[in-house]
């Protein structure tokens, strides 16, 4: 017996420390005390979340699901919270608005987190009845950084649960996970690094002038960068992002044309970013920094003259209705008795997170919808699409809005789980001044096209001819899930060509009006082609379906082939 003890004793000294979970205790959000040693259910999924993260708060449903799923079963879900930044209210509003009926604790000091090694959310860890973790890893792969495939195609936390549950090995026991890093107290490096660079001197400028547009509330992008804390809590991810290039979001080809919104960091930035998060985030003295950047109500236009809202609120459901939610049209009445010329507009969406884009169109006579889906392009007046800022005309130009014309608002909405509304608006700045040029909008499509099951560099192309003279300002390229790549070339009269834009890693997530430095003079005759490539690939990992032929189609699911330009025609001819 000594000898099988003996035995016993060095085998268990083998098994890995990670394969059990340690015993911990903390305070939920209710004010309760949960213990872990004190939980005997047959199995427990340990969930370690954020409030801020993109990829965790699309998980929160499919968590709540799983739960409501797994109740019955005698499996416990518990969440726990180790973000240092994240206050107890904070959390308490997060589990609120996602429906987290299950325990969900605060780690204030990270103790948890570090006895599981975990530095990512979301994250799981499935126990046993001995909470021995059987796996470890993502709920499915559904979403990711960059992607969202419509749906999962593996289900790992729910296949391990079952295996589990039916006394069955579980087949996959890890996978790697995709988040953000769970947020720490800076610390200064095991390495003393020389630098003179401090958050209020050097660091607070930078995002000041690349990074706040968007990371501030109100906007599309998910964590706030206005202070200090804010900037130290998120420097881990800060550097990942700012080190391959995902942040700043810009796509455009540096080599092909410059670009006056250019979001890319200068490699100075870049280099005095990475420097400060290596140094351990450094403050520095607060007399050096910078006044605070101003900013107006939530536009990126400046204050408009006239804001124009939705009446009425539109309820988007929980849940698409068989799979889709049809565009949602939506009219407003200018009731201006003149002609007006839009020197600066700018669509707003009132719920960032069910409003995917809007096309506000200036629709002419009656309200059909048909009317105005049949006229991409044509009477377009502004589009929102994520990582878009709204349209500044140049000096001396500007867009004609007719008196009475009606705004219709083509709303794509996509459903979050829970019921959501939105009252999205529109912002007008009037030119001072009768314009000497028309900017006009025109967009350079190809309806009839077939992407073939399975292909991986599906080429579509458009083409355009201006018939006079014109100034070309900018240009938006659009697609769907499945595209890839995005060119335009100017052809002369001559049969010169010219590539003006190039988009070799197409983002549908991030959209971007791209606005020429120096906008070009083309003569009449010239023409624009746009060459788009398509993957409907499995390689995809936006694709919903890599076994179908797809065609054009207004759903997320179907695909365009949309290259939108806006150019300028003198208004004296």
């Amino acid at each position: 017996m000594k000898r099988v003890s003996l035995l016993a004793t060095l085998l268990i000294s083998f098994i890995p420390a990670t394969l059990h979970a340690q015993s911990f205790e903390l305070n939920a959000i209710d004010g309760k005390k949960w213990s872990l040693d004190n939980c005997k259910s047959k199995a427990v999924v340990v969930a370690f979340i954020g409030t801020q993260c993109p990829v965790n708060n699309a998980y929160m449903p499919r968590l709540v699901e799983l739960e409501g799923t797994y109740r019955a079963k005698g499996v416990q879900f518990v969440a726990i919270n180790s973000n240092y930044h994240d206050s107890l209210d904070a959390i308490k509003d997060h589990a609120k608005k996602h429906g987290l009926t299950f325990p969900v604790l605060r780690d204030e000091k990270h103790m948890v987190a570090q006895r599981f090694g975990t530095e990512r959310h979301p994250i799981v860890y499935l126990l046993d009845e001995k909470h021995v973790v059987r796996y470890q890893g993502r709920i499915d792969d559904q979403y990711g950084i960059g992607y969202d495939r419509g749906k999962a195609t593996r289900r790992y936390l729910a296949d391990a649960i079952d295996a589990l549950l039916d006394a069955k090995d579980v087949a996959t026991t890890k996978t790697a996970v995709e988040g953000c890093f769970i947020t720490k107290t800076p610390t200064p490096p095991a390495k003393q690094v020389e630098t003179n660079v401090t958050y209020t001197k050097d660091v607070s400028r930078i995002l000041q002038k690349n990074c706040q547009e968007c990371h501030r509330p109100g906007q599309i992008a998910p964590m706030p960068l206005l202070t200090y804390d804010d900037a130290a809590a998120w420097s881990l991810m800060i550097r990942e992002v700012v080190s391959d290039g995902r942040m700043p979001p810009w796509h455009a080809d540096s080599k092909v044309s410059k670009f006056s919104n250019d979001r890319r960091l200068s490699d100075a930035d870049r280099d005095t970013l990475l420097a400060w998060i290596n140094a351990g985030c450094p403050e520095g003295d607060k007399k050096d920094l910078p006044k605070q950047r101003d900013f107006t109500n939530g536009w990126t236009i400046g204050q408009p003259d006239v804001v124009l809202s939705f009446k009425d609120a539109v309820t988007v459901p929980a849940k698409n209705v068989k799979g889709v939610m049809p565009y949602k049209y939506v009219f407003i009445p200018t009731n201006f008795d003149e002609d007006k010329w839009i020197q600066a507009v700018e669509a707003r969406p009132g719920n960032h997170a069910v409003v995917h884009h809007i096309i506000v169109y200036m629709a002419k006579g009656g309200k059909r919808e048909k009317n105005i889906a049949d006229g991409i392009g044509s009477g377009m007046l502004v589009a929102y699409a994520p990582g878009d800022l709204g349209s500044v005309f140049p000096p001396g130009s500007a867009k004609k809005l007719p008196k009475g014309a009606t705004l219709a608002f083509q709303m794509h909405y996509t459903p979050v789980a829970t019921e959501q509304t939105d009252k999205s608006s529109i912002g007008l700045i009037f030119a001072k001044e009768p314009p000497k040029s028309e900017v006009k909008t025109r967009a350079i499509t190809q309806q009839i096209f077939a992407i073939p099951p399975g292909a991986d560099n599906h080429k579509v192309t458009s083409k355009t001819t201006f018939t006079q003279d014109v100034v070309l300002y900018s240009m938006f390229p659009h697609m769907h899930l499945r595209g890839k790549s995005f060119k335009y070339d100017i052809i002369y009269p001559d049969n010169k060509r010219e590539t003006i834009l190039s988009v070799p890693r197409y983002d549908f997530g991030w959209q971007s009006n791209y606005l020429l430095e120096k906008p070009l003079r083309l003569p009449a005759g010239t023409k624009i082609e746009c060459t788009a490539h398509f993957d409907n690939s499995s390689k995809n990992p936006n694709n919903p379906n890599a076994s179908r032929y797809v065609f054009w189609g207004e759903q997320t699911w179907e695909e365009m082939m949309i290259g939108f330009c806006d150019y300028a025609v003198d208004t004296k001819k």
